[in-house]
């Protein structure tokens, strides 16, 4: 880890204690931990069940779209995969960005598969879950708004999430309308960059061409999996069974504790807490449980102590059980690779 990588990780490591230590004071440390000794040990085994599923059930996308592409990875390596993907995202500030190429190396590892083929899959994967995202929020919101009044924070984060998703929707039709232009011109600018960094692989006189080839190979991915039909749907339908698993996990969770929420409000409360997860915080962790404080106690009525508590054995179900799960197979696999 270089000098900026390990600057950017400290500083979001403080960040998550510090909104931790914020959290539990406002809510109260010994009411959240009385709160957790008084969980039902059945039904948190019942929510990382639920949370095992949802891993599974993305995996599978990861694997579906793969297929899309030429790539055949069998169901337990997909798993093992898109687990190490998860792991890296968990792990490096800004989310998605530190999965992709974790992800893609893994892919090209397991499989023979070129780089850029299996960046193309997981980015497929985590593109493709916003669409059922997006649906759940609409149906949530708008199921809940005919029962209650939308309240100031809740009427923000859904508007924060539409501008927010609309934004990259627009970036990536922009970027889809001039990919030949990107093709054509990023490799002259990019290239002799590269080359002024003294990497040995980065002093070839072909550089331009090679990335300019590489760009095109990923274009025409892309294009191959969006024009599969069949499997697109499957796809989507993957993401959604996702999403549903973790809903069942979260109500899991508050069941643990006695209490139940109506599902319609955590199948808008999930994807909108989810979205904190591009704060520059490792997997977004701090933020995203504050996210979901923030919004459960003016939808539910639950006391605060609660609904932390119950948040906290859904993250550890969705957080931390994937982060060992994944940080055992990119060893095992990055081991295997080098033998």
């Amino acid at each position: 880890m270089d000098e900026r990588n390990r600057r950017a990780f400290l500083v979001g490591a403080v960040g998550t204690i510090a909104i931790f230590a914020v959290l539990f004071f406002a809510v109260g440390a010994r009411d959240i931990v009385d709160s957790l000794l008084s969980a039902k040990p059945s039904l948190v085994v019942a929510t990382f069940a639920f949370a095992l599923g949802w891993l599974v059930a993305w995996s599978l996308m990861l694997r579906t779209v793969l297929a899309a592409l030429g790539v055949d990875v069998p169901v337990g390596k997909s798993f093992l995969v898109y687990s190490g993907a998860v792991f890296a995202n968990n792990v490096t500030p800004f989310g998605q960005a530190g999965g992709e190429p974790v992800a893609a190396l893994l892919i090209s590892k397991v499989s023979d598969a070129r780089y850029e083929t299996g960046l193309v899959g997981i980015a497929s994967v985590d593109v493709l879950n916003v669409v059922p995202s997006i649906s759940l929020i609409l149906v949530g919101v708008g199921y809940y708004a005919t029962t209650a009044a939308l309240g100031e924070t809740l009427e923000t984060a859904v508007s924060s999430a539409i501008v927010l998703i609309a934004g990259i929707v627009v970036a990536m039709g922009l970027v889809w309308r001039y990919h030949q232009t990107i093709i054509d011109r990023l490799p002259g600018i990019i290239a002799p960059r590269l080359g002024k960094l003294g990497i040995e692989r980065f002093q070839s006189d072909t550089l331009e061409a090679d990335i300019a080839d590489r760009l095109d190979r990923f274009f025409e991915n892309i294009e191959r999996v969006a024009t599969d039909r069949w499997r697109l749907a499957a796809v989507v339908g993957l993401s959604l069974c996702g999403w549903l698993f973790q809903v069942a996990a979260l109500t899991a969770a508050f069941a643990a504790l006695g209490y139940s929420v109506p599902p319609y409000v955590l199948l808008f409360v999930i994807p909108l807490a989810n979205l904190a997860g591009a704060a520059p915080l490792p997997g977004g962790l701090g933020g995203i449980e504050a996210a979901f404080v923030t919004l459960l106690v003016p939808t539910t009525g639950i006391p605060a102590s609660v609904i932390t508590a119950a948040v906290l054995i859904f993250r550890g179900a969705i957080y931390w059980m994937p982060v060992l799960i994944g940080g055992l197979s990119v060893s095992s696999l990055g081991v295997r690779a080098l033998r």
